[in-house]
């Protein structure tokens, strides 16, 4: 096969209207767009949510809730998940991220004592729960608060 060979699978490619070409077109005089009122005319667009003055529904339905603009953002990750790692590792956040256990969007990152840990980590975080650093080091591990 080559370049000029290739060509795009039937019915993908769909030619534009065009309108405003004649009457015998099928779409000649009013384009579509009908007999006058405010979408016939030229510029006529609406923004999103108008509904020709009516109050809008996203206005008219109260509003709930607070979003705390200054709220830090915490990730907790379970004990159970630090399994995935090496025997003797030392888990930081660089670490997590490599893994795909954490996202880059965060303020800071907890481990939780949810699950078990089997392996001997040197686990780096922003915080942990009293019972994690028990488990942790109970398996013959370290925390470090970073």
């Amino acid at each position: 096969m080559k370049l000029h060979e290739l060509s795009p699978v039937e019915g993908s490619k769909k030619s534009a209207k065009r309108i405003g070409r004649g009457h015998g077109s099928g779409w000649g005089k009013t384009s579509g767009k009908g007999h006058k009122g405010q979408k016939a005319r030229s510029g006529s667009g609406m923004r999103l949510g108008f509904e020709g003055g009516q109050m809008p529904l996203q206005r008219r339905i109260p509003k709930r809730g607070f979003n705390n603009i200054f709220a830090k953002k915490v990730v907790a990750i379970n004990l159970g998940t630090l399994n995935k790692f090496e025997d003797g590792a030392v888990v930081d956040i660089a670490a997590l991220t490599e893994k795909g256990i954490v996202k880059n969007s965060f303020d800071s990152v907890k481990i939780l004592s949810n699950g078990t840990i089997t392996k001997k980590l040197t686990v780096k975080a922003n915080a942990f729960s009293k019972g994690a650093v028990a488990k942790i080091e109970a398996a013959g591990g370290k925390t470090e608060v970073v």
